[in-house]
């Protein structure tokens, strides 16, 4: 029988699939944790709280609830401002990739020298070469601007998104806020 064309599975060192399937099943938790967006964007979910407090509870439930779906949608608005600026685009892309194999993504400590650095020192040393790297870039203002527009977004609809509706699958029951029956 030949195997011309064909490619041997024995090439690729089995710690490298190891290490791809455990990422991706990584990922796959990460966007689970990603609430359905109809739910989301229920139109009959939406009027204005009585009061500041009413206002405050539900942004708490909200963030809480569709954390992912925030980020998404911040992210999403910094990666649309940032297509007119092609090398800050390209840097966020490289640093993000930065962020996902070296904090998200690791099982284990991570090591250099034979020490172990701990997650803080890898989340604030990737947090502040990510900022500098993309100040760096001169498109500041851009870049404020659109982190501010997707806060302004979050907090709209955080604000006025009722929490009467939202199941919480962990604690099976509804997620604590104020009952608006209007």
């Amino acid at each position: 029988m030949t195997t011309y064309g064909t490619i041997p599975a024995s090439t690729l060192p089995s710690a490298n699939l190891e290490y791809l399937s455990r990422a991706k099943e990584r990922i796959k938790d990460g966007l689970g944790a990603r609430r359905p967006w109809k739910l989301m964007f229920n139109i009959h979910s939406l009027n204005c709280p009585r009061t500041f407090s009413e206002a405050i509870s539900r942004f708490r439930a909200n963030l809480a609830y569709f954390r992912m779906n925030y980020a998404i949608i911040v992210l999403l608005i910094l990666f649309l401002s940032l297509l007119w600026h092609p090398i800050s685009l390209i840097v966020l892309i490289i640093m993000m990739a930065l962020w996902l194999f070296l904090y998200f993504l690791r099982d284990e400590p991570l090591a250099i020298f034979n020490r172990t650095i701990d997650d803080r020192v890898v989340l604030v040393v990737l947090g502040v070469l990510t900022f500098v790297f993309l100040l760096l870039t001169d498109a500041t203002s851009n870049i404020l601007v659109s982190v501010m527009i997707g806060a302004v977004v979050v907090l709209v609809h955080a604000s006025l998104r009722r929490t009467d509706d939202l199941y919480d699958e962990e604690s099976n029951g509804l997620v604590s806020g104020p009952s608006s029956s209007s």
